[in-house]
């Protein structure tokens, strides 16, 4: 009952729904499987004939990737795939959550379980055999891009680094990627903060709670979501802004928790959401307001650049497009495909794998096509699936901010 009353505002946009089907053209699933028969059905016209407390049966729902780009191109503003979770947490309710989905909604669980035995963990993680059983006993696909646990976290490396002591303060929230398999990423966005005048602290802080959201976990996802909003709110009541680099991660903070999950009147998290900036964003308005440093050292090289769904869902155009273009020398070539495919955990699981390729294989051709060398990239699932699909490297943008600073 919980969840059908703070479902009434996603529903009350419905009736704006004028059936144009321009969300049907932006879907990148309806448009590679029947499996999901498209946004405008599942969505809008499939939500009008749902009751509260009775069962769906709309299984195909699941079969969304939850990106977003239905919601972004609706001219409309109806809240599509806000209200394709609402019926896929309904559809899991019914059905049962596979353990599947309870293990790899959970990435610091994993984090701190591979990370002591990373080496062995890795090797098991290549290993086809061990995969293949992997993938028969709990459903996640063997050729699924998993990544490698660095061996280290992010927080020991912050415990040790000896930050400025003057200097604008502002809070990084740095996510569960960068903790425990890119702490390298971490370690730049530092570097590039402080470089402009940042001190920067790092409170104790656990997952955002996205994955469990996209699961249809909605309960476990709210107490992660709201225990990170408790640990970052006392810092954002002096003004302080938070910035992270995942961002996904920093979406759910500033909209997706509060629209999906309903908790709009949550003080703290409304807060958080204020304060909260994705890391190239926040360095284009220091541009914009002549506080960037520019002192950036030529990087001869091209580059080609994919905004992923979640960053586009931010609404604050390719910042990393123009932070990239103060660089000398650096040529960036930006891609127009619309997803990757992987679409955080979806595209891991065993009956979604290959429609995540489908969906992806647009931009792995430009990537081709682009003659670059380096995939750029502002989510680190993305990157993830880039690097699996294209066999390039691929880097956040502030990765090439903090090599033409020569930090």
């Amino acid at each position: 009952m919980i969840d059908d009353l703070r479902h009434e505002p996603l529903r009350s946009s419905l009736d704006h729904c004028v059936k144009c089907t321009i969300c049907e053209t932006a879907c990148p699933v309806s448009n590679v499987t029947p499996l999901f028969p498209g946004p405008k059905y599942v969505g809008p016209q499939a939500e009008r004939y749902r009751a509260a407390a009775q069962p769906s049966d709309e299984w195909s729902v699941d079969y969304c990737s939850g990106c977003g780009l239905c919601t972004m191109s609706c001219p409309q503003g109806v809240k599509i795939a806000e209200l394709n979770a609402h019926a896929r947490y309904a559809v899991k309710q019914r059905k049962g959550m596979p353990l599947r989905d309870r293990l790899i909604a959970r990435p610091t669980v994993l984090g701190r379980l591979g990370t002591p035995v990373a080496p062995v963990a890795n090797a098991t993680l290549r290993a086809r055999p061990l995969r293949a059983v992997v993938e028969r006993v709990l459903g996640i696909h063997r050729d699924a891009p998993v990544p490698s646990f660095a061996g280290r976290t992010f927080r020991k490396w912050a415990r040790g680094h000896q930050a400025p002591a003057t200097g604008t303060k502002i809070v990084y929230f740095h996510g569960c990627g960068t903790e425990y398999y890119e702490p390298d990423v971490g370690e730049k966005v530092v570097a590039v903060l402080e470089h402009n005048g940042y001190r920067v602290e790092i409170p104790k802080q656990d997952c955002c709670g996205l994955p469990l959201q996209s699961n249809g976990l909605f309960e476990d996802a709210r107490k992660y979501v709201l225990r990170l909003a408790r640990a970052l709110a006392p810092h954002a009541r002096d003004g302080t802004l938070i910035v992270g680099n995942a961002t996904s991660c920093t979406l759910m903070l500033k909209r997706e928790a509060r629209e999906i999950l309903g908790l709009e009147d949550d003080p703290d998290l409304a807060l958080v959401s204020r304060q909260t900036y994705d890391i190239c964003e926040l360095l284009l308005e220091l541009h914009d307001r002549g506080q960037l440093r520019t002192d950036f050292e030529p990087v001869e090289e091209v580059v080609a650049y994919h905004a992923p769904c979640q960053q586009q869902g931010h609404w604050i155009g390719k910042p990393a497009l123009e932070l990239l273009a103060l660089v000398p020398g650096l040529e960036v070539r930006e891609l127009d495909a619309r997803c990757c495919g992987i679409a955080g955990t979806y595209g891991l699981k065993r009956e979604k794998y290959p429609i995540a390729m489908e969906v992806g294989a647009d931009l792995f051709g430009q990537v081709a096509a682009s003659g670059a060398e380096l995939v750029a990239c502002d989510s680190e699932t993305c990157r993830w699936m880039i690097e699996h699909g294209t066999h390039r490297p691929s880097a956040h943008p502030v990765e090439l901010l903090h090599r033409a600073y020569r930090l």
